[in-house]
């Protein structure tokens, strides 16, 4: 099976190119290339982030009308998982990328990874029996600079459909809300998802959120409390999901849907056997709070 390193590059089609370069600035991501057809972006890793206008004629067809996310191409190893992938299916060549649409309508892709290795590392905690952060305090930052883009989450009414796609494609469930949601990884080992396949009982095609993964939870708070001093506004958090361990704080985005911060998620193996979950909002998150906090006060923002 050819070996999946996660995600490479996403691109979206939006309306309002401005918003979302000040977004993503704001967000921590570097801006690599500003040009005719749109924008650049880059995380510490060289994971790639594309935002072209929502009628640019290169992009995959849209699931949904407005801005939203358009295409996720997945790093592979080396040009012989590649060649592993042209002889399992027909795609579309281009430019040294593999091409296609899933059943959900989504544009995909495999390329040859060019994410590159950083020297980052979140900081140790010390818990009941292990202190593994001995006189050094934990930091407070000032904003985030995503690693990279950790998981993306689709909304699909072909739930079956696509996951079976994906597995074959070398996929492995992690989770599941039975008929309703699947959560994949791209590797058997790995965190605990890189896509979530989200059916709702109105069985809409579309964007949830494309995630970020940062370097730990004083991370999420230092970039959440940026976005909410520049003025962006939180949907949910901080919080933490049960079923994935992570920590989160989502932000609306202008460049579709929601973007995620995240940390401290499950690692999982081959020896993990995929669990099953009723969708609730418990299972959602263990704690939450809503409205975010106010970057200024550092207290939970009034509504």
């Amino acid at each position: 099976m050819p070996g999946i390193e996660g995600i490479d590059r996403v691109t979206y089609g939006v309306e309002d190119l401005a918003a979302c370069q000040r977004f993503f600035l704001d967000w921590g991501l570097k801006l690599v290339r500003e040009h005719a057809a749109g924008l650049d972006f880059e995380s510490l890793n060289g994971c790639e982030l594309l935002v072209r206008k929502s009628d640019d004629p290169s992009l995959p067809p849209a699931v949904e009308a407005g801005s939203t996310l358009r295409e996720v191409i997945w790093g592979v190893g080396a040009e012989a998982d590649l060649k592993a992938f042209r002889a399992r299916r027909d795609f579309l060549e281009e430019d040294g990328l593999l091409l296609g649409i899933d059943p959900s309508g989504v544009g995909f892709g495999f390329r040859v990874t060019r994410k590159r290795a950083v020297d980052v590392a979140g900081t140790p905690a010390n818990v009941w029996g292990h202190a593994a952060r001995i006189d050094q305090p934990s930091p407070v930052y000032e904003r985030a600079e995503p690693v990279e883009v950790g998981h993306v989450v689709f909304f699909t009414d072909a739930l079956d459909e696509t996951t079976e796609f994906y597995q074959a494609l070398g996929f492995h469930l992690s989770d599941r809300y039975p008929g309703r949601g699947h959560f994949l990884r791209c590797s058997a080992r790995g965190g605990h998802h890189d896509l979530f396949l989200l059916q709702t009982p109105e069985a809409k095609r579309g964007l949830n959120h494309v995630a970020f993964t940062v370097r730990d939870l004083h991370e999420v708070i230092g970039g959440g409390l940026h976005m909410s001093r520049c003025g962006w506004e939180t949907q949910l958090g901080p919080g933490r999901h049960p079923i994935s361990s992570a920590l989160f704080w989502y932000f609306k985005s202008p460049a579709g849907a929601l973007v995620e911060y995240y940390a401290d998620e499950d690692v999982l193996t081959e020896n993990w056997q995929p669990r099953d979950f009723q969708p609730s909002p418990t299972m959602f998150a263990e704690w939450a709070i809503a409205g975010g906090i106010d970057g200024n006060t550092r207290r939970q923002r009034q509504g």
